[in-house]
């Protein structure tokens, strides 16, 4: 059998299930979902070993046509450049809904020299199933695509299908990573990304994008891990909505951030939250470099 290899770019507008795509091919939870936009800021390396070979997918911060903050213009970015490197695109869409900055998606994709795979996501919330073929038929005319798929991310039989379609699509190679390799994330990066996902569900109405989070310390013991965090806010005000009544949110935030920390080190985690304004910090992009962000111009 050849054996096949490559990176697999998974983009689309944001909030069409690229993360959930991503974690159920894994096989794991490696990039944070959130019933909200922009939940993923960072490309997500997920490595996927079969006995065919290796597809390694990158998922990406949805692109999107607002670009007037710095923290916009790195998302669009870190988007964007995953297509300068990778032998296959997943191009995600959401059943029945195909919008401007879906379009603008797939005009980014008009001069990519490697096969797109259609992945027509949330089949499972259209109700009038009758509506489905009459779109996958008008979407599939927008390009040469080299498969269109329909699926629910949330299905465990999603899986099969894409990455029968992947490795057929993906470059003789041999493996990049060792086969029980899942992520190139480090544990510290993972960990700051669960503290922003239960902070994305608890505030996604009151502030939708204002909110980032810094982790000082992080130390692994035998038995323990001690984590130091820093949620950073825009304004004095949405500190104030992060703490909650007498602690309330904060307490709730840290407390389902433990839990999903204790299963992914696989031991006891002691975490100590705080919140601090730093004011426009998602318009400075000094600020933002600091934060992980690492804006290219």
């Amino acid at each position: 059998m050849t054996q096949r290899c490559g990176y697999v770019g998974i983009v689309g507008r944001p909030n069409v299930g690229k993360s959930t795509l991503l974690n159920k091919l894994v096989g794991q939870k490696i990039s944070i979902t959130a019933p909200k936009p922009q939940t993923t800021r960072h490309q997500i390396l997920g490595i996927v070993t079969e006995p065919q070979g290796q597809a390694v997918f990158v998922d990406t911060p949805g692109l999107h046509t607002r670009q007037k903050a710095a923290l916009n213009r790195y998302l669009n970015r870190a988007a964007a450049s995953v297509l300068e490197g990778v032998d296959l695109v997943l191009f995600v869409v959401q059943a029945c809904r195909f919008d401007d900055e879906d379009q603008a998606v797939l005009a980014r994709l008009e001069n990519v020299p490697v096969p797109v795979i259609l992945i027509v996501n949330k089949v499972d919330l259209v109700p009038d199933k009758t509506a489905l073929l009459p779109f996958l038929a008008a979407v599939a005319q927008k390009r040469d695509f080299a498969a269109v798929l329909p699926i629910s991310a949330r299905w465990e039989r999603a899986v099969e299908p894409v990455l029968k379609e992947v490795f057929r699509l993906l470059p003789a190679g041999e493996p990049l990573f060792d086969e029980d390799q899942v992520t190139t994330a480090t544990l510290r990066f993972m960990v700051a990304e669960i503290i922003r996902e239960k902070l994305a569900r608890a505030v996604h109405d009151e502030i939708p994008y204002s909110t980032t989070v810094e982790i000082e310390r992080f130390e692994e013991g035998s038995e323990r891990a001690d984590i130091d965090a820093v949620i950073y806010v825009e304004r004095p005000g949405q500190k104030g909505i992060v703490i909650g009544n007498k602690g309330s949110k904060l307490k709730e935030i840290g407390s389902q951030a433990r839990l999903d920390m204790e299963r992914l080190l696989e031991r006891k985690v002691m975490l100590k939250l705080w919140v601090k304004v730093r004011e426009d910090w998602a318009d400075d992009s000094r600020a933002l470099s600091a934060l992980g962000y690492q804006l290219h111009e």
